[in-house]
């Protein structure tokens, strides 16, 4: 795989730099967002395979992904003609012949590092808000999926995307990661990866703004009232999409007691009916993991996991990269396939009597993406609203559940900002006020 080097880093750097001093209008930025949306539908089916070979996502999720991408540039073309300021009333002595307004402009130089689970949508979350608010962007995608970037880079130059808007560098975080970290000259960073790689971003880059998503142990709760088989089928479903590399996958299933029993049966049902195997074949629902390594480590953690007490329901079996379905009871908190973000298709499932407890246990973890609660019960509803430590709460559906206009983040070790093209947009902007005397 080409790799890009110093000099590849250095051209980006002043290419950005450059390209920022001529800025677009906001309806020359809507126009080209927008064409790139009608170029990813027209070109769905080929992108979509682009995706399922170079990340292992099955096709039919990498279809929903194109579609959501597009949808993601139509959003944030949209927000290119929106960005706006405020009135600020001046009521104090000596401000009687003096009125203030904000506006806001553009960061500078926008510096967009993006994991491999979604590699185009995830990517144009920060690409296409970078560029709606009037930024230039230099992105790098993670070294395992740098196909679909490419394929995005390509559409904004087709769309008329003048040069040096969007510039691309392909590589490891330690070579190209660090030198783009190194630079004075980005003036944002946005991250989508591991804890540890996020904290040492933002302890690099000084007093420059980041927005950091850093995943998390997402936990769903089920009420004893909640309709099982919706609650099931949905937790089945979103527990194991992308063979569980989802920052926001169903992980904890915190279920009431009374029907633990019940619930767990439905969800061995849903987990063992799904397809595992190629994910060109159009019919399979869980496709192989990134890498060798990252199934092994899944598989160790449920062997550890087993070897502490828990028991297996389903699955634990592992066919080189590709790790089936697992679903684990009898767990304790300080195992890893609980405490920390497992990243595979695993989830466990834990016992609770009443619902504070269960809003306890979501709120014992280190992160803080999204949970979500499935419950007949508007009180316990809106209780789950206001207690739990989560940067979303999803009722009557998972923790996995994100519509990409509304805003995207988490709390605690889940990181900080907001994604979604309004929220990004905002981000990626700064607030000057403007004073004017008559």
């Amino acid at each position: 795989m080409a790799r890009s080097g110093p000099g590849e880093v250095e051209a980006a750097l002043e290419a950005a730099q450059r390209a920022f001093r001529e800025p677009l209008t906001p309806w020359q930025r809507y126009q080209i967002l927008s064409r790139v949306s009608a170029s990813l539908l027209a070109r769905r089916e080929e992108i979509a395979l682009t995706i399922a070979r170079e990340a292992g996502k099955p096709l039919k999720e990498a279809l929903v992904e194109v579609g959501r991408a597009a949808n993601t540039f139509r959003l944030s073309a949209e927000e290119a003609t929106r960005i706006h300021g405020e009135m600020v009333p001046l009521g104090s002595a000596g401000t009687e012949n003096r009125f203030a307004y904000t506006i806001r402009v553009p960061v500078g130089v926008v510096c967009a590092i993006t994991p491999f689970n979604f590699p185009l949508n995830q990517v144009a979350h920060k690409v296409a808000p970078a560029l709606a608010a009037g930024n230039t962007v230099i992105l790098k995608p993670a070294s395992a999926t740098p196909l679909s970037s490419l394929t995005m880079c390509r559409l904004l130059e087709e769309a008329g995307l003048p040069p040096g808007r969007i510039n691309l560098v392909v590589g490891g975080g330690a070579d190209v990661g660090e030198m783009l970290l190194n630079d004075s000259r980005p003036d944002f960073y946005t991250f989508t990866g591991s804890p540890p790689v996020g904290r040492h971003i933002r302890d690099r880059v000084g007093l420059r703004p980041v927005t950091l998503e850093l995943g998390s142990n997402s936990a769903t709760i089920v009420h004893g009232d909640a309709d099982l088989h919706k609650a099931a089928a949905a937790c089945g479903r979103m527990a194991f999409a992308n063979a569980g590399q989802v920052c926001i996958s169903v992980q904890r299933i915190m279920v009431q007691g009374q029907v633990m029993d019940s619930f767990c049966r439905l969800l061995v049902e849903q987990a063992e009916k799904l397809v595992v195997g190629d994910p060109t074949d159009p019919n399979t629902d869980v496709g192989p993991m990134i890498s060798l390594e990252a199934a092994v480590k899944a598989e160790k953690w449920v062997r550890e996991a087993v070897d502490g007490g828990s028991r297996l329901l389903t699955g634990g079996r592992r066919e080189g990269t590709i790790f089936f379905p697992t679903i684990l009871v009898d767990v304790q908190p300080d195992m890893k396939v609980v405490c920390e973000e497992v990243f595979a298709p695993v989830v466990t499932v834990i016992p609770y009597d009443g619902f504070e407890e269960a809003l306890d246990m979501v709120n014992d973890s280190r992160f803080g993406l999204q949970a979500g609660v499935f419950t007949q019960s508007l009180p316990l509803a809106m209780q789950a609203a206001q207690r739990l430590d989560v940067g979303g709460v999803i009722v009557n559906d998972t923790s996995s559940f994100r519509a990409d206009e509304m805003p995207y983040g988490g709390v605690k070790g889940s990181g900080a900002g907001r994604e979604g093209p309004r929220w990004a947009v905002e981000e990626m902007t700064k607030s000057k006020v403007v004073v004017i005397t008559v």
